[in-house]
């Protein structure tokens, strides 16, 4: 909900604008409502979008040691991030085998989901 909030009142603030343009008198604090209603929603949507990022690194990061422990070398590095994020839920079984398979293939992450046969829960993600 609060994007869409967010949303509405910066669609809000440029009706304001737009109604203000002959009216010097609103026309600085309709400006300036403007520019705090893109600044509040680009405020929500880095608030979000960081997080995950940081947290999609730390993934590529346990992957890729857990592929070093299992197969004694590091991930192949033409897989993706959302590859390796796939990889997560593959048990210790599949996992080097769905690697080499996912890069050899280049399979999305769907399809890396899809041949996983004994799930390992990520309870983690934020």
């Amino acid at each position: 909900m609060p994007l869409n909030g967010s949303l509405a009142t910066l669609i809000g603030s440029f009706v304001n604008l737009y109604k203000s343009l002959d009216d010097h008198q609103r026309l600085y604090s309709a400006s300036l409502i403007v520019a705090i209603s893109a600044s509040l929603l680009m405020l929500f949507f880095f608030c979000r979008i960081f997080p995950l990022k940081a947290q999609d690194r730390a993934i590529r990061a346990e992957e890729n040691l857990r592929h070093f422990v299992l197969a004694g070398k590091l991930l192949d590095p033409r897989l993706t991030t959302r590859q390796v994020i796939g990889l997560r839920f593959a048990s210790d079984q599949e996992l080097v085998s769905l690697a080499n398979r996912a890069a050899d293939e280049n399979l999305t992450a769907d399809q890396i989901k899809r041949s996983i046969k004994s799930w390992r829960p990520d309870m983690d993600r934020v």
